[in-house]
């Protein structure tokens, strides 16, 4: 906060706009950004480990491994990511208060279930009532981490079974052919391999990633879309030091911006390693660099 901006009535131009915008709530904003972006650092890892997971069950050779895995994929895919979000994180935060209660409230004689109503003892609720704010938010937001790792999990899992079953079969015919087992032919040659095929839908996974975060708005999460309307909307002399008409469509303008801004430079960086993988490598992407090579 400048120094000039004790009193906001007597600011014009400039100096309005540059204490406006360094208030409380715009630092939260700005905070926001951190949010996302640490959202999307934590999901990216998360959902790439349900996705190969999903794809080596749904590839395994053990039948109800295959099934799980096949039906994860399907499942997760077929429902709308905000029906699912909206559902999931109600349904996974009483599955974890519920088993909470049955380890803690053993004696606990009424039905969880009454009605409409979800109730579980005192000790079972998540976060607990006397937590610090910090606790509930951090929780919300772990919810929203895994409820996004396990639908985009599902999109990664199908990008991942394709790429699996584009590594030529030769390939591994040859490693069974030196002696590799299963298992040494999975890790070997499989999984380095089959990288080059699954970029391209993992990149665009990424950027729809990248995209949902403002579902974050719909989970709680004070995000930047929620700030954003919070602070865009039209605000009064008596409400606020520093009143203004609607500017929801400057703020939101500004979020477009954002996106396109970390969408480009996500683009450059996938071109970069999809480069870096295909160098050498007999596909397309690797035919075209040795041509330009030469």
């Amino acid at each position: 906060m400048f120094s000039f901006c004790s009193d906001p009535a007597a600011l014009e131009g400039v100096q309005w706009l540059s204490c406006y915008l360094t208030t409380g709530k715009h630092m939260s904003m700005y905070w926001a950004v951190g949010t996302v972006l640490l959202l999307l650092s934590i999901t990216a890892p998360a959902a790439l480990a349900f996705g190969f997971a999903g794809a080596s069950a749904a590839r395994s050779n053990v039948a109800p491994l295959r099934w799980i895995g096949k039906t994860y994929i399907a499942v997760v895919r077929g429902i709308p990511d905000i029906a699912f979000f909206l559902f999931f994180v109600i349904a996974l935060d009483q599955a974890f208060e519920y088993i909470r209660h049955r380890i803690k409230c053993p004696d606990w004689d009424a039905a969880v279930r009454q009605g409409n109503d979800f109730i579980v003892c005192a000790a079972a609720k998540l976060p607990l009532g006397n937590a610090p704010q910090w606790v509930h938010e951090v929780y919300g937001f772990m919810l929203a981490v895994l409820t996004f790792a396990i639908v985009f999990g599902a999109f990664a899992a199908n990008v991942l079974f394709g790429a699996m079953r584009a590594v030529p079969k030769g390939q591994l015919e040859t490693a069974e052919a030196y002696g590799m087992n299963h298992r040494q032919t999975f890790w070997r040659i499989l999984v380095p391999q089959m990288w080059v095929y699954a970029l391209p839908g993992l990149s665009n996974l990424w950027m729809v990633l990248i995209k949902a975060t403002p579902l974050l708005f719909l989970l709680g999460v004070e995000d930047i879309v929620y700030w954003a309307r919070e602070l865009g909307g039209a605000k009064q002399p008596r409400f606020t030091d520093y009143p203004h008409p609607d500017w929801r469509m400057w703020y939101f303008a500004a979020l477009l911006v954002f996106y396109l801004c970390f969408t480009k430079v996500s683009e450059v960086v996938l071109d970069r390693i999809m480069a870096r993988l295909t160098h050498g490598q007999a596909t397309a992407a690797g035919e075209a660099q040795r041509k330009a090579a030469a």
